[in-house]
């Protein structure tokens, strides 16, 4: 099964990478065949929105093979990046019928909950169904250690209920796609 790890900022020295990073591991140990699709590989001209290009022809080919769906976003200002909104537009029938799990990334205490919920209503537009469970990462620089580990041993179990449920629908609707 492949779901892809959609990492949606290209600020530097953003700290989302370390979450996309734990859940590549985190996904790949659960036996998924995943990789990190990072918006900074795949940042569109303001003014493309035909999917048209060799950029959003990449990243559909990825997005249609997927299984399911997971992003890792931070919230910037009550609210997604806008590179993830482009990437994310760029496309459209690909992603219907896919799960859809996000990981909610901030410097503050709330994990990006803000970010977490506006995608949730705008997967309903791209025809996926965003799953129940959430990851949030609160606090992010001060939650992983030197080498990438969470310091927090409780996610592991959070992770599992999440790749579960992801991967029940992914299993349910890939049956009826």
């Amino acid at each position: 099964m492949y779901v892809p790890i959609i990492l949606g900022t290209a600020r530097e020295g953003r700290q989302s990478e370390k979450v996309a990073n734990y859940m590549l591991k985190a996904a790949m140990d659960y036996g998924l065949e995943t990789e990190i699709i990072d918006v900074r590989d795949f940042r569109p001209p303001a003014t493309d929105s035909t999917g048209a290009s060799p950029l959003a022809q990449a990243l559909g080919a990825k997005i249609a093979r997927a299984d399911g769906v997971i992003i890792v976003t931070p919230e910037y200002n009550h609210g997604y990046p806008g590179e993830l909104k482009m990437a994310l537009d760029l496309l459209y029938g690909q992603y219907a019928r896919k799960p859809l799990g996000i990981c909610g990334v901030s410097a503050g205490g709330l994990g990006g909950a803000r970010a977490v919920e506006q995608l949730r209503l705008i997967s309903v537009e791209f025809r996926m169904v965003p799953i129940r469970e959430a990851l949030y990462f609160p606090n992010v620089k001060d939650s992983f250690d030197e080498k990438g580990g969470i310091k927090d041993a409780q996610y592991g179990k959070r992770v599992k209920s999440f790749l579960d449920e992801l991967t029940w629908y992914a299993k349910a609707l890939k049956a009826s796609r």
